[in-house]
This record gives structure tokens, C-alpha cells and sequence, in this order.
């Protein structure tokens, strides 16, 4: 069974970087067969997509998608040889304070990302993320 751990949030100021890493364990899943989506969701406000990454191995790059809010400032990626996706956030704001979750499916990406309660193999239990002064 697929499980998800997500690391690396934390306190940072505004302007500043965080990369979270979403790494998979378990058996009897092939972690390459999986697209992986961040979602992240802000107190008071309903769970929203990040930025999302197809499957994919070997020299198939996998496709991504970004939500407007944070396209420009971000960049996700995979490293199928250590079951992880990671998500670097650039220039970080207030506004990106939120529990940020991970998940992996087999839909696309497209509609991963706008579909944050999607039902899907697997969820990570969330990680913090604050920035603040």
C-alpha cells in the first residue's frame, strides 16, 4: 500500500524559500506510475492545488502544472529513484501560509490540480507551512 510523508515546511520570513518533499513508502506500488499533486489549504479556506507533476521515469521528463497564484515563484519536480516529489517556493508571502498535502494519483495533471478533493491512491497528513515576520 502507497503511503505519502511530507517534509520541510516550517517558519520563514517573507521573501524566502522553502523545497517540501513528498516521499512515498510501502509495497506493491511502482512510484514512477503515479502523478503527484501539491495541494495546500490556508485556515478558513477550502484545500486548493499547487502545482502538480505526471508520471513518468527514466528520460521522460514529467509534465507540470501550476496554479496562477504561484506559477512564477515555484518549480516542482520528481526523483523516481527515491520515491519523492519535491516543490521549491520562491519568494514566499503571508498569503502562502497554509498545511501543505500531497497526493498521488493516476488522473492528469490538468485535472489534478483542480480537483484538491479528489479521491486518490494516497495523501500525505500534511505539512506547515508559515511565513511570517
Amino acid at each position: 500500500q502507497l503511503q505519502l510523508v511530507e517534509s520541510g515546511g516550517g517558519l520563514v520570513q517573507p521573501g524566502g524559500s522553502l523545497k517540501l518533499s513528498c516521499t512515498a513508502s510501502g509495497s506493491g506500488f511502482v512510484f514512477e506510475f503515479y502523478s503527484i499533486g501539491w495541494f495546500r489549504q490556508a485556515p478558513g479556506k477550502e484545500r486548493e492545488g499547487v502545482a502538480c507533476i505526471s508520471s513518468g521515469g527514466g528520460d521522460v521528463l514529467g509534465n507540470t502544472h501550476y496554479a496562477d497564484s504561484v506559477k512564477a515563484r515555484s518549480s516542482i519536480s520528481r526523483d523516481n529513484a527515491k520515491n519523492s516529489v519535491y516543490l521549491q517556493l520562491n519568494s514566499l508571502k503571508p498569503e502562502d501560509t497554509a498545511i501543505y498535502y500531497c497526493a498521488a494519483g493516476t488522473t492528469s495533471t490538468w485535472t489534478m490540480l483542480r480537483e484538491p478533493e479528489g479521491e486518490y491512491d494516497a495523501w500525505g497528513q500534511g505539512i506547515q507551512v508559515t511565513v511570517s515576520s
